[in-house]
């Protein structure tokens, strides 16, 4: 080719802003299609921050530790996210191994399918599959699984889906108060706080975020109409105005994490995953867990206790495990993280 551009296909040139840097960020194509711009990436790595658009996966080093990944092994990730454990998995297991890759939200899942495509990952290498892992036994069932080598669960919010100002799920832009999982299901938080009683929703913010100020809040925010992320800032700003910047700061995070673990109904999920593990684990097969707050923490200790004592499970985690200092001051996001794991009974 002679390098020209056809005459036939018109040339589009980048839209043009203001200032060095688009404001809106369905605009920022750098944060859309982060990927494309390794550089930036790194520049904001360097920095501390996780880049737009992207995650950084947490202890990884210490999940393969726990999880022990072989050659041929059947791994499941039950939360892939943007796939940086699966990635880091996948060369350990492969050739010979395989991967089911499970994800409630089919936004960041086609995204994450589409990257491991372009990089060489097949059907036969990992198999995608839009699913909540409270579903983990029917998925690996409909794929004549009967069980796996290892199973890997990373709780939580992606920080794709926190950086995303149409998802809700937090104040960094405006956004609509959404904050579901998958988009086409259920109510949002909008619709959700309209419809609970303000008793309810206090038992929601001690329950899911050991918020302080539940009963306040409770009464404040119950039955209103709050449309947008910003607005319920200010809305709990409003109900606590004895509260300083850092700990009303912090009572704004505990909320929009109560409100997305109700919208979502996140505990009933992990509850039901955590009572199918042992049974789609193999003999001597191991699983690992990353949790981000006490809710979700105080679950997964109890699960694998009681299977320690009822002899579903042959060891399990005595103490968690946390990222390092370092971790931390590399990705913030690292600080609240803590992993347990438990091994299957039976001879491997």
């Amino acid at each position: 080719m002679s390098g020209k551009e056809d005459p036939a296909i018109p040339h589009r040139r980048r839209v043009r802003y203001g200032g060095k840097n688009p404001r809106r960020f369905e605009d920022k194509y750098k944060e859309l299609d982060p990927q494309k711009y390794p550089e930036t990436v790194a520049k904001v790595l360097a920095s501390g921050k996780t880049p737009a658009g992207t995650h950084v996966p947490i202890l990884v080093a210490e999940v393969l530790e726990v999880l022990r990944p072989q050659l041929g092994n059947t791994a499941v990730d039950c939360t892939v996210g943007y796939g940086g454990h699966a990635r880091e998995i996948l060369r350990r297991i492969l050739p010979g191994g395989r991967m089911v890759a499970l994800d409630a939200d089919p936004i960041e899942l086609g995204r994450t399918s589409s990257r491991f495509l372009e990089e060489g990952f097949g059907d036969k290498e990992i198999a995608f599959c839009r699913s909540n892992f409270a579903g983990i036994a029917k998925v690996l069932a409909e794929r004549g699984i009967e069980a796996a080598d290892f199973i890997f669960a990373d709780l939580g919010v992606s920080s794709m889906q926190i950086d995303t100002p149409s998802r809700g799920f937090s104040v960094k832009h405006e956004g609509p108060l959404d904050m579901r999982m998958n988009p086409g299901k259920g109510a949002s938080a909008s619709e959700f706080l309209t419809r609970i009683k303000p008793d309810k929703l206090a038992e929601l913010l001690m329950e899911n975020a050991d918020e302080p100020n539940a009963a306040r809040l409770g009464s404040a925010l119950a039955g209103r109409k709050i449309e947008t992320t910003l607005g319920l800032s200010r809305a709990v700003g409003a109900a606590l105005p004895d509260l300083d910047v850092v700990e009303g700061e912090k009572a704004v995070r505990r909320v929009f994490q109560a409100l997305r673990i109700a919208v979502n109904d996140e505990f009933s999920a992990l509850d039901m995953f955590l009572r199918q593990l042992p049974g789609v684990l193999k003999p001597g097969g191991r699983v690992a867990v990353l949790t981000f707050h006490s809710g979700e923490d105080r679950r997964v200790k109890k699960a694998f206790q009681t299977g320690l004592r009822n002899g579903s499970y042959a060891d399990v985690a005595r103490d968690v495990l946390r990222a390092s200092a370092d971790e931390c001051r590399a990705n913030p996001r690292a600080s609240s993280a803590k992993l347990r794991w438990a091994v299957r009974a039976g001879a491997p």
